[in-house]
């Protein structure tokens, strides 16, 4: 019997933590972003490839908040999910999270192809924190996990070109403002998930693109692919080439032969079909190939040192195997971006789908051969590039049926611009309390003004809406919102005259001095940055009307930049005194508990700062390369750091 595509919702019970809120401040600061090289590592790089590393790197994560009021308490929890079946697999994914394919199956097996994170355990990962691992994402936006890897995307049903039924996933990406759709088509009787995926530009101008397709899967494999040298990248920030499949003596396409995380970029030969496989021991696993627009491809290993198995560990729950990635993106290397020229688009399509090949244990050359001429016999390449002719005049396809709803973003930009984007609507109906004050300047040409004491509105930095604001009343809300578009168009001095003009007739002041605060420490005036953060902290904490999420919320990512901006002016009484009073539930947090040993060391207090590691903390937004509670411990006194603080992620300097 033939079994037709199906779409269809279903609810996952997973132990889960809580996402929190979200970080009301703005992120005025430079990203802490790790995937970045010396200028020296550039140096004989193909041209292209050089250009495209020093073109439009992002330098700032506005207008997207920091996801970081996640915890590390897991209980089940409800996570909505759509599964796409056909008779031969069936592809779990969360609409709410990014759109992550969880898992996908390959029924006539009972096999799981990816690595399936029994867990949702955030992490800092993604360029503005919450990240969780596990099955295949998405990644747009700039080098790093996306911003939207914990947050919702718009879903529904809409026609595929065999006749059945597709899965559309879409949303409008932020940090560059780019719509985008990923289409999942599992035409019946396949083997192989074909997902379509179009990145559009509507604007009159040029904008800088990335995208990299992640897909983990368990670590005890060999990964292959059409390459005899990759780029590698290590947590040292440096970029070198090396041979494939060995180098310094150790065959690092087994990723439990490497002992530090660390990013292979496969350097397949122009004309060569894109693919990446991960196989066992007997040659069954998991391939991914698409049409050539998507040409990079990448393994990522955690490493087997200890640092590498605590993150593996920290990641999900006790007893579950450890992964790598395997990934394809649009450049050679995660550290570049393309040009998407203006009113333009690019597109392609990828297939996943199960392969078993002969043993991938021996010789290179013959290994990558054998597996591509069986790739070829389940799915020739001029298949893939047959099935990515056959969808794309459906990527305008209306939705038929709404599965779920993302963000209201994108219904605004539509809303100022005017335009048109058949396949991926974004009615005004989801404009909800965020957006809404933006949609009020749109429409009134002022700005609303918020509750005394409450955090301000997000903040929207596009050119477009940086002249709506320069043309707006210039009430102290707006002086506000003004002055960190101008801090993001790299217009420093205008953005503090503008928080300057807000300070003198706002009826809240801290948003306002906070900034200045984080202006002054940017340009190197720590002692006066320290001033304005505690007036800053002192004058949230009398205003403070609302005792629930947001404003515990708001106290919170306040006091804590406060006391270490007073820690870093050497003032550490007045560090004290901010800290008794952030409420004890925040003090307790491991974050919070990191920075309280920092306190008690400026204080001299060197005994207690190390009990506080003797009787243990977690750190739950802890950074991907962060190295302080290393540095931190050591201040203590030092030894052996003990196994559960051991993140590193790169060998000890020699």
């Amino acid at each position: 019997m033939v079994i037709v595509t199906t779409i269809r919702h279903e609810v996952l019970t997973l132990p889960a933590a809580p996402m929190g809120p979200d970080n009301p401040l703005p992120a005025l600061r430079p990203l802490d972003e790790v995937h970045r090289i010396e200028d020296r590592d550039k140096a004989g790089l193909p041209h292209d490839m050089a250009r495209q590393i020093g073109y439009a790197p992002l330098h700032s994560l506005l207008p997207a908040p920091v996801r970081d009021g996640y915890g590390r308490e897991r209980r089940a929890r409800a996570i909505d999910a759509l599964i796409l079946e056909n008779d031969r697999l069936r592809a779990t994914v969360l609409p709410g999270l990014g759109g992550r394919i969880a898992s996908l199956v390959h029924k006539p097996a009972d096999r799981e192809l990816l690595y399936r994170n029994p867990v949702f355990q955030p992490a800092n990962f993604a360029l503005n924190g919450a990240w969780f691992s596990g099955g295949i994402e998405w990644n747009i936006g700039a080098t790093g996990h996306t911003t939207l890897s914990c947050a919702p995307l718009h879903a529904a049903r809409v026609p595929a070109p065999d006749g059945g039924q597709m899965l559309r996933l879409w949303e409008w990406e932020r940090l560059r403002d780019l719509p985008f759709q990923v289409d999942l088509w599992l035409p019946d009787g396949s083997d192989f998930l074909h997902v379509g995926v179009r990145v559009r530009n509507p604007h009159d101008r040029p904008v800088p693109t990335y995208w990299w397709s992640n897909i983990a899967v368990p670590e005890e494999r060999r990964v292959l692919a059409p390459a005899e040298e990759a780029y590698h990248f290590g947590y040292e920030r440096r970029l070198r080439r090396v041979p494939v499949p060995a180098h310094d003596g150790v065959d690092r396409t087994y990723p439990l032969n490497s002992a530090y995380a660390a990013d292979y970029f496969y350097e397949v030969p122009d004309g060569r079909r894109r693919w990446i496989a991960a196989l066992d021991e007997d040659g069954e696993g998991l391939a991914q190939t698409s049409t050539d627009v998507l040409r990079g491809r990448k393994l990522f290993v955690w490493g087997t040192g200890p640092g590498g198995r605590r993150w593996q560990e920290w990641l999900t729950e006790p007893g579950t195997g450890g992964y790598c990635e395997i990934q394809a993106g649009l450049t050679r290397t995660q550290l570049e971006h393309v040009r998407l020229e203006a009113e333009s688009e690019v597109a392609w399509l990828e297939s996943y789908g199960p392969l078993h090949a002969p043993p991938p244990a021996g010789e290179w050359g013959a290994a990558v051969r054998q597996t591509e001429e069986r790739l070829e016999a389940v799915l020739p390449r001029t298949a893939v590039d047959a099935a990515y002719a056959a969808w794309k005049p459906y990527a305008d396809a209306e939705p038929e049926e709404i599965l779920s709803a993302g963000s209201g973003w994108g219904a605004l930009e539509v809303l100022r611009g005017g335009w048109k984007l058949p396949g991926t609507p974004f009615p005004e109906s989801t404009v909800g309390p965020e957006q809404e004050p933006w949609r009020r300047l749109l429409r009134t040409g002022s700005f609303p003004e918020p509750d005394r004491g409450a955090p301000p509105a997000r903040s929207l930095v596009a050119p477009h809406w940086r002249d709506l604001l320069e043309t707006a009343p210039a009430t102290p809300v707006a002086e506000y919102h003004l002055g960190v578009a101008q801090w993001h168009a790299g217009d420093r001095a205008q953005a503090v005259r503008s928080w300057e003009r807000a300070l003198e007739l706002a009826p809240s002041q801290w948003p306002s001095l906070r900034c200045l605060a984080v202006a002054d420490r940017e340009t190197g005036h720590h002692e006066r940055a320290a001033d304005r953060y505690a007036e800053a902290f002192d004058t949230l904490c009398r205003e403070r009307a609302d005792d629930g999420e947001d404003g515990t919320a708001a106290t919170a990512a306040l006091g804590r930049e406060t006391v270490e901006a007073l820690l870093r002016a050497g003032r550490p009484a007045d560090a004290r005194a901010v800290w008794e009073r952030i409420d004890a539930p925040t003090r307790e947090r491991g974050r919070f508990r990191l920075i309280e040993a920092e306190l008690l060391l400026a204080e001299g207090r060197r005994e207690q700062a190390r009990a506080l590691f003797d009787e243990g903390f977690e750190v739950a937004d802890l950074r991907e390369g962060d190295e302080r509670i290393g540095r931190t411990w050591d201040r203590t006194g030092g030894g052996e750091l003990p196994g559960r603080y051991d993140f590193r992620m790169r060998p000890e300097p020699s």
